[in-house]
């Protein structure tokens, strides 16, 4: 077997890991990092923009939230589950990181908000503002900086089993294209291989969706769980596992102009042809996916007539999301009509209600009782869900329209229990001296829901804990 030695391994190239391999090396420890793909920034590289708070882009645009507002709204949020202690290092990094990132030649333009009741926490880059995809710039700058300070790259490797003597990390074995197998030697091993995204098994074992027939989430292929496996094997202890839930149509990617209008706030029912959310609520994508996976199915129908659709394509949406590139109605008839013509099982149109009810196999003595109700409520006020009056729009006007609402996902979050310096614990609260974990394979700062309310959060936490943990991970070489 092949024999490599270094100060400290990363496993996997994405978010954490590069930010890891940076911070570790900026101390000028020797740093290796094994990447099962071809190329560096996994699933950031189609992400938006990461979280932060008090960076200096803020502090220009006279955002007021401070760390202190940001840490109590998150564990409020999240009924205090999470460790409030990791939670805290990472918010208190979050404004330094941006700053950080920006030293390196990283151009942020927006710290955005996602929907109008959330904050401005979401930092968006310059090249491609506001497009999918746009944080990718980050992982070619970190990516840079890391070979700079002579962070050595071993791609198409993928680490396959940590090693551990005497109670310590001291290493960990990579597979290489060829077969053959190279021991790593290190003091300190970071894991950061993205969570189990990818991996219908472990999102049926784990979430108890089925991807496909309940879910419809991003498959990244490779994200397998593998760093998580590798670390319980050698004791660290578990977390709650989770998706990072949120409400849309199946497809969504082949399908954005139907989706951004079936976003908005009109009336959504089940199966049953049952109200059961208030639909102003829907700008939430998070809170919109809990109710949706509630019901039969775990799916529901947005209805809406073919005056509101007129109404948005003159008027603009009565609300928009940040990150869904359609804002306006002028490509929906096309959309809509291609669907239907491949007799899509999602999306309906009809110049009846009860022909849409049908189509869409919703009960129809319910769904006509809504819809009345519905009506008359639009005429006063909601009685049911106290929805705001101004998106009280009748359903009444042919021809009506329905499309199918999933749970969907942009990853999976935790697995692996760390501490406030990503320290990986072991079952007795033991720090497993010389493991560390970062990024999604230790995203445990969740209760039940992603906070949504402070955007940017899940690619935040990736690159500040892998900030962290690299910086961590040097002083313990230092104190050996």
């Amino acid at each position: 077997m092949k024999q490599l030695s270094a100060d400290i391994g990363i496993i996997a190239a994405g978010p954490a890991g590069l930010a890891a391999a940076v911070a570790a090396a900026e101390t000028g420890a020797k740093i290796v990092v094994f990447e099962k793909s071809s190329v560096t920034g996994g699933c950031g590289n189609m992400a938006m923009g990461p979280f932060a708070v008090e960076s200096r882009l803020q502090k220009k645009q006279i955002v007021g939230l401070t760390r202190d507002e940001a840490f109590k709204m998150h564990m409020e949020f999240n009924h205090w589950i999470p460790d409030a202690s990791l939670v805290r290092a990472f918010i208190d990094k979050s404004g330094d990181t941006i700053d950080w990132l920006e030293g390196m030649g990283v151009k942020f333009v927006l710290a955005a908000r996602h929907f109008t009741t959330s904050q401005p926490t979401w930092h968006v880059l310059a090249t491609g503002a506001g497009a999918h995809g746009t944080a990718a710039e980050i992982f070619k700058v970190l990516t840079m900086k890391a070979k700079e300070l002579g962070v050595k790259f071993y791609f198409q490797t993928p680490a396959q089993k940590i090693l551990k003597e005497g109670g310590n990390i001291v290493g960990f074995q990579a597979e290489e294209r060829s077969g053959e197998m190279v021991q790593v030697n290190t003091r300190a091993v970071i894991v950061a291989t993205g969570g189990f995204g990818g991996d219908t098994k472990w999102i049926k074992k784990y979430t108890g969706y089925e991807w496909g027939s309940d879910l419809f989430s991003f498959k990244i292929p490779g994200l397998e769980g593998d760093g998580i496996k590798m670390a319980w094997e050698v004791g660290a202890a578990k977390t709650h596992m989770m998706l990072e839930l949120y409400c849309s149509v199946p497809n969504q990617a082949e399908f954005w102009n139907i989706d951004a209008l079936f976003r908005q706030p009109n009336l959504l029912v089940n199966l049953n042809g049952e109200r059961f959310f208030n639909e102003e609520v829907m700008q939430n994508n998070t809170f919109a996916g809990n109710a949706v996976s509630r019901q039969k199915n775990r799916c529901a129908f947005m209805i809406f007539d073919e005056n509101i659709k007129n109404h948005y394509a003159k008027n603009g949406f009565d609300q928009i999301c940040y990150d869904v590139p359609v804002n306006d109605a002028c490509g929906f008839d096309a959309e809509m009509q291609r669907a239907v013509d491949s007799e899509s099982k999602d999306f309906f149109m009809a110049d009846t209600l009860e022909a849409l009810g049908e189509k869409a196999g919703i009960h129809l003595p319910s769904f006509m009782e809504t819809v009345a109700d519905y009506n008359r409520a639009c005429e006063s006020r909601d009685a049911l869900f106290n929805k705001n009056y101004k998106f009280m729009k009748p359903i009444s006007a042919p021809r009506f329209y329905a499309g199918r609402l999933v749970p969907s996902g942009f990853g999976s979050l935790g697995g692996i229990r760390i501490n406030y310096k990503c320290e990986v614990i072991d079952k007795s609260f033991n720090v497993i001296p010389g493991l560390y974990a970062a990024g999604t394979d230790a995203n445990a700062i969740h209760s039940d829901s992603y906070t949504f309310i402070m955007p940017g959060n899940s690619m935040g936490f990736a690159i500040n804990s892998g900030r962290i943990a690299g910086e961590h991970a040097a002083e313990y070489l230092a104190s050996l």
